[in-house]
């Protein structure tokens, strides 16, 4: 049976508190510079391919909020500012700087729609574009936004990242995947890896890490898992691979054609019950490989 799952009221507050990061970055190309030449002294100016590298940067609470996957590869530079560096600029430059944003494709940015009364947000941060009226979202403007505001805003925001609905979980499911089935995270980091590698290993700090394919696999080996062929049985874990034999997807079978799932990084991406044949059409352009737990030989 289908059901519709909605986060906790304690956990829409969480994320509220995690969703905008307390330093603003304002992702950005040279011929834009000169523009904020006499500010520039109040902020750290780090060049692109080094602020991807950076390891206090990469942190997958930020990557998630400015979606640092979708930014454009033109940006040049990137500018670390403290959140009330943006509030000191004149409108002219504010403007200039936020709507750029939004051109390099940058995270934390809504539709105006979103928020239900429109004349509290400040307007130097609205933009019309071709798809309506966009917000801009940086963290002093955030928070200075009722709770209500808020929370209503980002609720809805959530909802365009997945579709909500689920399975049941079956009752046989194991205690430790009942657990978190059909729910939502107040953290990021957890994604399809260690959502599958909790399964098969039962170790709960597990689902909550940002794990990588190598990892994954080594997890998979200590397990005993191989590569099988034939029907796929409980207990089973399920791989797309693309060419490279590079696992892009995982998920672990919990029989009756349903598996345990989780899609993404962010805590907007529950994990879910799911049919088999929604994976197999999400990752079809992929090769499906299953892996299965054998007893170790003496």
């Amino acid at each position: 049976m289908m059901v519709e799952i909605v986060p906790t009221k304690e956990q829409i507050k969480s994320w509220m508190k995690e969703f905008v990061p307390k330093k603003d970055f304002f992702f950005v190309k040279e011929k834009d510079l000169p523009t904020f030449n006499h500010h520039l002294n109040e902020v750290l100016l780090i060049p692109s391919d080094e602020f991807f590298r950076h390891p206090s940067y990469r942190q997958v609470e930020l990557s998630n909020s400015y979606t640092y996957w979708n930014i454009s590869k033109d940006v040049d530079y990137v500018i670390a500012a403290h959140s009330s560096w943006i509030e000191n600029l004149n409108k002219e430059k504010k403007r200039v700087i936020l709507n750029n944003q939004i051109k390099v494709n940058r995270g934390l940015i809504m539709p105006l729609s979103y928020f239900i009364d429109e004349t509290l947000v400040p307007e130097e941060y609205i933009f019309e574009e071709t798809e309506g009226e966009l917000v801009v979202i940086q963290h002093d403007m955030w928070n200075a936004l009722p709770e209500g505001i808020r929370e209503s805003a980002l609720l809805e925001y959530a909802r365009q990242w997945e579709d909500w609905s689920c399975y049941e979980t079956p009752d046989a499911t194991d205690n430790h995947i009942s657990r978190y089935a059909n729910h939502f995270s107040t953290l990021s980091g957890s994604n399809c890896l260690s959502t599958t590698l909790f399964a098969v290993t039962k170790q709960e700090w597990i689902i909550k890490e940002w794990m990588h394919p190598a990892t994954f696999s080594n997890g998979l080996k200590i397990a005993n898992y191989t590569l099988t062929s034939g029907k796929i049985q409980c207990g089973d874990v399920i791989t797309w691979v693309n060419e490279n034999n590079s696992i892009q997807h995982a998920a672990y079978y919990i029989g009756n054609d349903l598996v345990f799932n989780k899609n993404g990084q962010t805590f907007f991406n529950p994990w879910k019950i799911v049919h088999i044949d929604q994976l197999n059409e999400q990752w079809n352009q992929y090769t499906k490989k299953i892996y299965r737990k054998h007893k170790k030989t003496p």
